[in-house]
């Protein structure tokens, strides 16, 4: 069984990695990166450090492999976030070195296609945050969510108990990146609804694992950073969440049936399901259109715990993932869920 540990925290003043395992997207949409780098200093005291392939798109994955490594190694850098996600971070894990990043441990965050290298701190034992990449989260236009805010204070800064709490507002509409209009002013948002509960029946403790559900599926296609033993998932809790390409329930249902098929799903004590992204500028779906979207996704995903794990318990709609604001959950680290106080806290 792996031992898994939380690394050492960083304090106002220290200096923080920026990478982009995934893609450097900061090359193309400077304005949001930078909005993030400003955030970082001056409501979060630290100081952010690019490396080579920040804002180079089309770096090799030796080249992003490199850029993690010294971000790591550097004894003067205390945590490392992530740019944005991408869609081929699976293709530099090969070129980690493990025991490098093992005798270096950081704070690393990061969400989406960083879901590879949170994935592969897990199985080195190392636990990671869910979530705060610079461009989303820290470059939201005019100001950041505070829930978002105040969730990544705590998770950078703080070590212990923090109570997660459903959003009172939501937003799932982006806006072009490339407009300078957009950053005039917040984003829209729309009344929240709360979480639903699925099997609240018993309060379940156990550490967490997951995260995208499109790059889990990739992982387990390729059998990257997916534990040999499965019983290093015994007792934990599932956090999964799905992207702005907005897979269909089939797809959704299908991943979750492999997952129970290999024995995984059975493993967990519950599921966070991620409020569903239900708009892109590809589909930018109505209202309407976006909660039937959503709900086709509840049912797949009830469907598949049904014949897997039928008395787990699951809350839908945790605010972690590709929708605003974006709660920080530790990865591999401890996640609880009171179902009859109708309660989740993380440890950080």
């Amino acid at each position: 069984m792996t031992t898994i540990s939380y690394p050492p925290k960083p304090v106002p003043g220290d200096r923080i990695a920026v990478i982009s395992p995934g893609a450097g997207l900061p090359g193309l949409f400077p304005r949001p990166h930078e909005l993030g780098l400003e955030r970082l200093r001056k409501e979060f005291g630290l100081e952010p450090v690019e490396y080579p392939t920040t804002r180079k798109m089309g770096s090799t994955p030796q080249e992003r492999a490199a850029d993690i490594h010294a971000a790591f190694a550097d004894p003067d850098i205390k945590a490392v976030m992530a740019s944005i996600g991408g869609e081929d971070q699976i293709t530099v894990l090969p070129f980690l070195d493990r025991e490098l990043i093992r005798a270096n441990s950081k704070p690393f965050f990061g969400m989406s296609d960083n879901t590879n290298l949170l994935a592969f701190l897990y199985t080195t034992g190392i636990v990671g945050y869910h979530g705060a990449t610079v461009m989303t989260a820290l470059g939201r236009p005019v100001a950041m969510d505070q829930l978002t805010a105040d969730s990544l204070r705590a998770a950078l800064f703080t070590s212990g108990e923090y109570e997660l709490k459903p959003a009172e507002r939501w937003n799932d509409v982006n806006r072009d990146w490339a407009d300078p209009a957009t950053f005039e002013a917040e984003p829209a948002t729309r009344p929240g609804s709360g979480w639903t509960w699925v099997n609240p029946d018993r309060v379940v403790e156990g550490r967490s694992w997951g995260g995208c559900l499109e790059i889990v599926g990739w992982l387990l296609m390729a059998d990257r950073e997916i534990a040999r033993d499965l019983s290093e998932y015994e007792g934990g809790v599932l956090l999964l969440e799905t992207t702005e390409e907005l897979p269909s329930a089939t797809e959704v249902f299908r991943t979750l049936r492999n997952m129970g098929e290999r024995g995984l799903l059975q493993r967990f004590s519950a599921l966070l399901m991620g409020r569903a992204k239900t708009w892109s500028f590809e589909r930018p779906n109505s209202p309407e259109e976006g909660a039937r979207y959503a709900t086709e996704q509840r049912e797949a995903v009830l469907r598949a715990m049904r014949i897997y794990a039928p008395t787990t318990p699951i809350v839908f709609d945790v605010d972690f993932g590709h929708t605003d604001p974006q709660l920080v959950i530790p990865y591999g680290g401890v996640v609880r869920v009171d179902g009859p106080a109708r309660r989740i806290t993380v440890t950080y």
